[in-house]
């Protein structure tokens, strides 16, 4: 590690330079360590590419990657780029194919990747010649695509440029896979539509933001004024053994005022909803008794589900200051049509313009401006001591934040 990089390393897990946010260096390094090596990387939902053939774009890091259904019902995933020249072959967010072609030199690929055809490979016959060709040793075998190891688990699919890395079960390791199994509990899933939003803010910032359960019921006008998601809720905050992924659970409570309104600008004694179906909620039988939990998978990906709305929110990194927010809404096969309904109206508390998320999109965004702005200065995350315990029985905490810093420098410094 340069001498530079070293120097922008926070010395604690409670405080963290604003140049971490900002830095180039520690950018590419992130990428390489949490994008491309060691980690599973979220890349879609089994219900994307439901027949065989389907396939859709999606990223890991800023490597764009095709996730495919083969005719046996495998998927697969490959990097979208053409081993001849390095073109972006597939030029469709999505559609349905028997094989993948280059359109720069037509060379050709199977859907699992392999390379199965290339013009002028034995070169053109003219008179009593052959022009051109490949050289005699040359192998399709060796010229395939870029292969990710792929995994999949209650319909959702992840991929890793790293074919070593560890199983998916471990990686998310049992107190995550836990509330991971429950959401993903059996039923095949619906999907029930995306939204887009690019943010100018580092990646790690929107994983920060999931993680910290101390602004949900001081920022959030709703959260704090319909019981959502307040301090004063039955909730736990969760980590795997190594501080990369959490859950953040809260039991919804009946709203109004009380102690933990006291003094908070964000609540709004007076406020009434026109239309109440907006917070129709129906309790379902998998909840138990949690009716929000937030998952914060590293590095890659959100799982939300917010009363009855329920999405994935993957994380893509454009540069330091800027990533993608892709919001992927779905159902399960078991839902009737109220209940479907119901999901996609809720699905309006979150999302690019959500009631709630459009908060925390414009928070980031501020912080970025701070950080590009100032050399020199530190964010703190001393609330509820400068722990990083796996279980914490409250929201009063930043918690989860320590244990993500823990985590990264961790990574970073290896």
């Amino acid at each position: 590690m340069s001498q530079q990089v070293s120097n922008l390393l926070p010395d604690g897990i409670d405080h963290t330079p604003y140049a971490v946010y900002t830095d180039m260096e520690l950018y590419r390094r992130e990428l390489e360590r949490f994008f491309y090596t060691g980690h599973w990387c979220y890349l879609g939902l089994e219900a994307e590419i439901p027949q065989p053939g389907d396939f859709r774009l999606t990223e890991v890091g800023e490597r764009q990657v095709i996730m495919t259904r083969l005719e046996d019902g495998s998927i697969s995933a490959v990097e979208n780029v053409c081993a001849h020249k390095g073109m972006r072959f597939c030029r469709e967010r999505a559609g349905n194919a028997t094989e993948f072609r280059c359109p720069y030199h037509q060379w050709s690929y199977n859907l699992n990747g392999d390379l199965e055809g290339v013009p002028f490979r034995r070169g053109v016959k003219q008179g009593d010649r052959v022009n051109g060709g490949m050289p005699a040793d040359f192998r399709l075998a060796d010229h395939g695509l870029v292969k990710l190891k792929v995994a999949t688990r209650g319909g959702v699919i992840f991929g890793s440029f790293d074919h070593d890395v560890e199983s998916l079960e471990d990686f998310l390791g049992p107190a995550i896979l836990k509330y991971f199994d429950r959401l993903f509990h059996g039923p095949k899933l619906t999907l029930l539509g995306y939204t887009r939003q690019r943010i100018p803010g580092n990646w790690k910032l929107i994983q920060e933001n999931i993680k910290d359960p101390y602004h949900g019921g001081l920022l959030h006008t709703w959260f704090v004024n319909f019981g959502l998601w307040r301090v004063d809720n039955k909730g736990e905050m969760v980590m795997d053994a190594h501080h990369r992924h959490a859950a953040m659970v809260s039991t919804r409570s009946e709203g109004g005022s009380g102690a933990a309104t006291e003094g908070i600008t964000s609540f709004k004694n007076t406020m009434e909803l026109n239309d109440r179906r907006l917070l129709d909620v129906q309790a379902e039988a998998w909840w138990g008794n949690s009716t929000v939990v937030m998952l914060t998978l590293m590095p890659s990906v959100i799982i939300q589900q917010n009363v009855n709305t329920l999405a994935t929110r993957r994380i893509r990194p454009v540069s330091p200051g800027v990533f993608d927010y892709v919001w992927t809404h779905f159902g399960f096969e078991t839902d009737d049509a109220a209940m479907t309904e119901r999901r996609l109206r809720q699905a309006n508390l979150v999302g690019p313009a959500g009631y709630v998320s459009a908060d925390d999109g414009e928070v980031v965004e501020c912080l970025q401006q701070t950080f590009a702005a100032s050399p020199v200065g530190s964010t703190v995350s001393m609330l509820d001591g400068k722990g990083t315990e796996e279980y914490t029985g409250h929201m009063v905490t930043e918690t989860l934040v320590r244990g993500m810093y823990d985590y990264w420098r961790r990574v970073m410094e290896a």
